[in-house]
């Protein structure tokens, strides 16, 4: 689960995150542990908001140490990237074990909140490639919560899985689109609006509404109701509101 393909060394990383490494008794005493060193790459990475300019020797000067001294607890970029992200998964830990609904579906919807603003707070996250879990204890600890507000309502184990799966690509999309849109205006210096401002004059000139009937019917409506060409917010609670009726209603099937 890295940026750049690169695998690391399995056990290495899982000995990192469980904390089963060995750490030498003897060497520079710089007061560094592999838990400071993971929550200043969280830092950096979040300051920056752009995984690809974190470095080991972008850490080591945010702590104040040369470089290879962070080689003695944290063997490489992309075992550190790992266990950056089971350091913020513990952070949707903490929220999702205070998750108390008597209704699944309130559940579910906290369980995409918590989701949500992890991927704000930590804007880097959604660049790390995913095709292989983590596994460190934070983040089997929050599929275990994730999957415990959805435990005996119906659902078999292999649907309970598809069902976190299918709430939580849903948030990671949008908060996709929304950091992304937010990444625009820090580049350009312009707001949405702002945009749009100056582009319908030049757009007014070439279009023609009698050639998109549908397009400008309903693209006036949406424009009227967010007063913005789109709304995420809204794409996110409108789809969560799917989702979670889809999931009723396989419930409901399967108790028939």
């Amino acid at each position: 689960m890295t940026t750049d393909g690169n695998p690391g060394d399995p056990a290495a990383t899982i000995a990192l995150l469980w904390g089963t490494r060995q750490l030498p008794r003897r060497g520079p005493k710089h007061g560094l542990t592999p838990a400071r060193i993971v929550d200043a790459a969280v830092e950096v990475a979040d300051t920056e908001q752009d995984l690809a300019t974190l470095s080991m020797r972008r850490v080591a000067e945010s702590l104040g140490v040369g470089t290879m001294s962070l080689y003695t607890y944290v063997s490489s970029r992309a075992e550190l990237v790992e266990a950056m992200v089971d350091a913020v998964y513990g952070e949707a830990v903490a929220e999702l074990s205070e998750i108390d609904a008597d209704d699944w579906r309130d559940g579910l919807r906290r369980v995409a909140a918590v989701n949500w603003a992890m991927h704000l707070r930590h804007p880097w996250l959604l660049q790390v490639f995913t095709g292989r879990p983590t596994l460190g204890p934070n983040a089997i600890a929050k599929y275990d919560l994730e999957l415990a507000v959805i435990d005996g309502i119906g659902l078999s184990d292999v649907e309970m899985d598809s069902t976190i799966t299918l709430v939580t690509t849903h948030v990671e999309g949008l908060a996709r689109r929304k950091v992304e849109a937010a990444r625009v205006v820090r580049q350009t210096g312009m707001t949405d609006q702002q945009w749009w401002a100056a582009t319908a004059p030049a757009l007014a000139e070439v279009y023609e509404p009698r050639r998109f009937p549908v397009a400008d019917r309903v693209g006036a409506a949406a424009g009227q109701t967010h007063q913005a060409p789109y709304s995420l917010d809204h794409e996110y609670a409108f789809g969560l509101d799917r989702l979670i009726e889809g999931i009723a209603a396989l419930v409901n099937r399967s108790a028939e």
